[in-house]
């Protein structure tokens, strides 16, 4: 029988992905069989199993940190918001259908049996299951039929501890509250706390967590003092782009983990419905490149010497949003002065002539035109396109892997111009000046060698590392940060037994 530990937070983004990785690189260090799961995802950040399924980016390098191949039980519900008020459903990495909002709650308790056969495999094979919840379980509006906080944590009996920003301020307040607003059947759960994101003198807090011991009676398992390189692991979903710090710098990390001036900017279009703009994470971690998000509102830089159109959940609902903003016109006149363009996936859509949704895909069918800056057109089509690929830069360029997530097919006399050859055939396009590409490859700029080749032609020479072993030293580092901070044998302890449900 595995172990089993359940980290929930106060809300959102307060941290428990990244600290469900670093104790996952943890407790494998001391021999442990570990593996990630969670239950319930929300995020448009995904990314493809060697067995063709999607499943959340967070989870796919928790995997990595268990260093372990990432598997679709790690992640058995996915939800993709396509808008406001619906969102694509995948169980066991393929997609079900889609939900409104409201449709998708009466139907929840449904996929809970999906949930519990996925945690059964997981637990099967391991010593130690380490869950993510999502959200809150203080949503009490949420709690009827919950799969993904403690609807989960009650079904299995799973011992839950929660963790708390101190960064976004109000932290007392959001366990102590938490706890009151818990049940008590839920309150018998959670077994302790964890203060997270905590910047300066950590006894300074001595007295809060007294404080927060004294209303709640849940034991501190420690404060984790906040961690730049942490900021190297992909983000979980879009959130962290409405942090104004973040969109006014360079991406994320170059402004905390570099001291060098970058010599190249990067523009990205910050789209409505963007998705897997981890791709951007290489690129980013570069000491001569600034990647920055340009949020809606905000003409893009005219000294920007790439352009990246990113991924889309909803192309065609975005192509009317980037539209919307100026961008496009941005956009031309930045080919015109000789700037260079990059689509990546629902990007590449963009780039072309016009998207066709005869089949109402995305929406009601239609069908609009694109920026027009590649001779090619895209019909949007009900398959989803899911695997992983290897290839190089075309002709005979440095190799390169990755993976596809999208629907539609694009034609047209742009592909003679490939940009990638994928298991040997050209794939993409390019513009006839060759300043213009796209393609439907995600993570095309963790190999080291094909994103040197990449900056290369825009002027930046020198080796690139390749970001798999970025992500190994950041996970290396976050563990180490927690085992300096944590009480990872008082986690253990309180950690439960998973015993199999009847039936």
């Amino acid at each position: 029988m595995a172990a089993v530990l359940m980290l929930q937070g106060t809300g959102s983004d307060v941290g428990k992905s990244v600290l469900t990785a670093g104790l996952a690189r943890a407790f494998t260090r001391r021999g442990l069989t570990v593996r990630p799961f969670k239950p319930q995802n929300m995020s448009n950040n995904a990314a493809v199993t060697d067995a063709g399924g999607e499943i959340g980016r967070a989870q796919w390098v928790q995997a990595v940190a268990c260093r372990v191949a990432p598997s679709v039980d790690m992640n058995p519900v996915l939800l993709k918001p396509q808008s406001d008020l619906g969102a694509q459903v995948v169980v066991h990495g393929r997609v079900v259908g889609t939900a409104e909002a409201g449709a998708y709650q009466a139907r929840k308790g449904e996929l809970l049996g999906a949930v519990l056969e996925s945690f059964a495999r997981l637990a099967a094979e391991a010593d130690l299951v380490l869950v993510e919840g999502a959200g809150s379980p203080a949503e009490t509006n949420l709690r009827a039929g919950d799969i993904a906080n403690m609807g989960f944590a009650a079904a299995t009996g799973t011992p839950v501890v929660l963790v708390g920003d101190i960064d976004r301020g109000g932290v007392i307040a959001a366990l102590v509250g938490t706890h009151a607003v818990l049940s008590t059947v839920d309150r018998a759960l959670v077994k302790g706390f964890i203060i997270n994101k905590f910047r300066g003198d950590i006894r300074l807090f001595d007295d809060g967590l007294v404080d927060i011991v004294r209303r709640t009676g849940w034991p501190s398992f420690g404060v984790v003092p906040w961690l730049v390189e942490a900021r190297r692991l992909p983000a979980e979903d879009a959130v962290v782009l409405d942090d104004p710090v973040v969109l006014g710098t360079p991406y994320l990390i170059q402004s905390e983990l570099s001291m060098v001036s970058p010599k190249l900017l990067v523009a990205v279009p910050m789209l409505s419905r963007i998705a897997n703009f981890d791709d951007l994470d290489p690129l980013a971690a570069e000491p001569d490149v600034a990647v920055r998000f340009v949020p809606p509102g905000t003409p893009l830089p005219a000294d920007a010497g790439l352009v990246v159109l990113p991924g889309s959940k909803a192309t065609l609902a975005d192509l009317r949003f980037l539209k919307a903003q100026g961008w496009d016109i941005d956009i031309l006149a930045h080919v015109r002065r000789g700037g260079r363009v990059l689509g990546l996936c629902g990007g590449f859509q963009m780039l072309g002539r016009s998207i066709a949704d005869p089949d109402g895909i995305e929406g009601p069918p239609e069908t609009a035109a694109g920026l027009g800056l590649i001779d090619v057109e895209t019909r949007l089509e009900p398959a989803k396109t899911l695997r992983r690929v290897a290839g190089s830069a075309w002709p005979g360029g440095p190799a390169l892997t990755g993976y596809e997530i999208h629907n539609g097919v694009t034609a047209g006399d742009g592909l003679a111009r490939p940009f990638l050859a994928l298991d040997g055939q050209p794939h993409g396009a390019t513009s006839a000046d060759g300043r213009v590409a796209g393609c439907y490859v995600h993570g095309l700029f963790e190999t080291g060698a094909f994103r040197g080749h990449f900056l290369a032609g825009l002027g930046l020479a020198g080796e690139r590392p390749d970001q798999a072993a970025r992500l190994e030293a950041a996970l290396d580092g976050l563990a180490a940060h927690l085992e300096a901070h944590l009480d990872l044998d008082g986690l253990l302890a309180v950690a439960g037994s998973y015993k199999a449900l009847p039936g």
